[in-house]
């Protein structure tokens, strides 16, 4: 294997003259996230706008009504990929009953009921047959019974759903009939309802989940890809999309809540005590040896045995216990005992390793305006070097870096223990690929500290010539570091999480520059999701026509559930360097 931090003399040189010239455009992005088109902010002004698109796409395909439509799309959680792919699979007529749509052949402009009188099968009384509505199914109540019905549904938070009365009738009511009839006696109650079926969008939607931040900003983050990814709020927060908590990988997101856990409870208080102490045989409570003779007591005033752990006399020497005999340690306790410290060891190996990659992050954060300050002082000399964008580009990779490395350690804890993978790997199995990830591990470890130390150096007091030299080892420990986190990331997903057979872990991949921030929605769907498209004729298995079906290719394989598959493909980063002095936009199209 490549040693990328074996010595200083392996940081890459380049030529000087490849970066002379280059211009970058200073902004604040030098120092967040990156920004794209895959990830959009959804605030509670663009959110009509992100569900009417979505419902029209429904609505043009299959000719339907608003309502049809977005019944269509809760069923399959505003999924319209999958709700393609069912119409392709099984037909319109079997979409259409799976989510309870019923579309009459013939829409009447007014669903009440124009005969004298009708007898209500609920209520059982006559009323005129303008207070009775008939749905699409065909069922026709009176208006009161009609409307106490959605009363009650929308009060329990059925509203999204309303089914009609009729038995084993899984028909979903008109919403505008709904709204109709709630609105004549509960206006607050009409108004739920229309808040119920717009933020279903979110609520029901795997691809839109609210920003977590605290308190709560209002907004709400779609992505068009993936959903294991992670992503900057407009707010600013950095979070897992997945699972909602802090951005954590390479972890996944069960490793991560199982070590949050971890470091939150009192499990490793626990091992501590079953290290070092012993249970009490009369009231059970811990009780630690502070003195060399085996002879202990409890603040209950009960004596017994620290070798055994068995109730006894007070009468004792140096040597013996009156009245009794435990000879030598018990098996399981000796073998309990021991586990219990090894445990503990190896959890406190991996923790300090992770708290001190976090205590430095944190610590280098606050670098920033300091590096900000000698930027600006060297600006202000009178130099021929003008443009010092490595440097804020080289603090950010090493932020980046830094945050992968510090996350690795809970990974490595969890990948490599007994909790998860027990049967996934033979222990010569486990051996090898522990070593294949501790050694590059250690090298983006090594080169991180090497970047680390650079910006550490008082470089405003720098001579041209010092600053020159300076410039080129930021480049180039940046690369190497950009690179070493690229493998790292593809060995965890390929080598690693990639060779489980009877589990399924995903992480957010690797991006080079960062977790990605959401633009704001301006309207309708970003073309990006929207290139790449294939045209299929689907035949309609309810007339014997044709629909022509758009379904985006390349989206790979579902399962019945809608679930991505566990393996991404990943795309190929080349072998050549990236010149961090490029404005974002130019590497973006490069």
């Amino acid at each position: 294997m490549e040693d990328y931090g074996s010595s200083d003399e392996d940081i890459y040189s380049s030529d000087q003259d490849s970066f002379d010239g280059l211009e970058n455009e200073e902004s604040d992005s030098q120092w967040g996230s990156s920004t794209g088109n895959s990830c959009k902010v959804i605030t509670r002004e663009s959110l009509l706008v992100a569900q009417r698109d979505d419902l029209r796409r429904v609505m043009d395909l299959l000719s339907l009504r608003e309502h049809h439509a977005r019944t269509l799309l809760i069923h399959y959680r505003w999924d319209v990929e999958r709700l393609f792919a069912v119409l392709v699979e099984k037909g319109k007529t079997c979409l259409f009953a799976e989510a309870g749509v019923t579309v009459p052949e013939e829409v009447d402009v007014d669903s009440s009921v124009s005969s004298s009188t009708v007898m209500c099968n609920i209520c059982i009384e006559e009323v005129a047959g303008s207070e009775v509505t008939k749905m699409d199914c065909g069922h026709r109540f009176c208006n009161d019974c009609w409307t106490e019905h959605f009363i009650v549904k929308i009060k329990e938070g059925q509203s999204k759903r309303i089914r009609c009365m009729a038995h084993k009738c899984f028909a979903i009511c008109d919403e505008a009939v709904i709204r109709k009839l709630v609105s004549k006696r509960h206006t607050d109650l009409a108004e739920k309802f229309d808040r119920f079926l717009l933020e279903s969008y979110i609520e029901d939607n795997k691809m839109v989940k609210w920003c977590p931040s605290i308190p709560h900003c209002g907004n709400a983050i779609r992505v068009e890809t993936d959903e294991f990814c992670e992503v900057e709020c407009s707010c600013g927060l950095q979070f897992c999309f997945s699972c909602l908590s802090e951005a954590h990988s390479p972890c996944s997101c069960w490793m991560w809540e199982l070590w949050t856990k971890k470091c939150r409870d009192e499990s490793e208080t626990v091992n501590w005590i079953t290290v070092h102490t012993k249970p009490c045989p009369k009231c059970h409570k811990p009780v630690e040896k502070n003195g060399g003779c085996n002879l202990v007591s409890c603040i209950c005033g009960q004596a017994f045995c620290w070798l055994c752990g068995g109730a006894t006399g007070r009468d004792h020497t140096w040597s013996s216990i009156a009245g009794h005999s435990c000879g030598r340690y018990k098996e399981d306790m000796e073998k309990k005992s021991e586990r219990a410290k090894r445990d503990l060891y190896r959890y406190m190996h991996y923790h300090n390793r992770y708290k001190a990659h976090t205590d430095s992050f944190t610590q280098e954060s606050r670098l920033r305006e300091t590096i900000k300050e000698k930027v600006a002082n060297l600006e202000s000399r009178d130099s021929r070097l003008r443009d010092f964008s490595w440097v804020t580009n080289g603090l950010y990779r090493l932020f980046r870096s830094r945050r992968s490395l510090s996350f690795s350690y809970p990974f490595a804890f969890y990948m490599f223990g007994d909790d998860l993978f027990r049967d996934e790997m033979t222990k010569e199995e486990k051996e090898i690929k522990q070593h294949l990830f501790e050694d590059q591990q250690q090298q983006l470890e090594a080169n991180v500290e090497k970047l680390s130390k650079v910006f550490e150096e008082p470089f405003d007091d720098y001579e041209e010539a010092q600053i020159m030299e300076m410039r080129m080892q930021v480049l180039n420990l940046s690369v190497v570091t950009d690179t070493l986190c690229k493998k790292m990331y593809e060995c965890i997903e390929t080598d690693l999480l990639g060779a489980l057979q009877f589990s399924s872990h995903n992480i957010a991949p690797y991006q080079s520059k960062g977790i990605e921030r959401a633009t704001e929605l301006n309207g309708g769907r970003s073309t990006k999701a929207n290139t790449n498209i294939t045209c299929q004729k689907v035949h309609d298995q309810t007339n014997g026509g044709s629909i022509e079906l758009v379904q985006p290719s390349g989206c790979g394989t579902a399962d019945e559930s809608g679930c991505s598959s566990r393996k991404r493909a990943r795309k190929d980063s080349g072998g050549g360097f990236f010149d961090l002095n490029l404005p974002a936009e130019l590497i973006d199209r490069n």
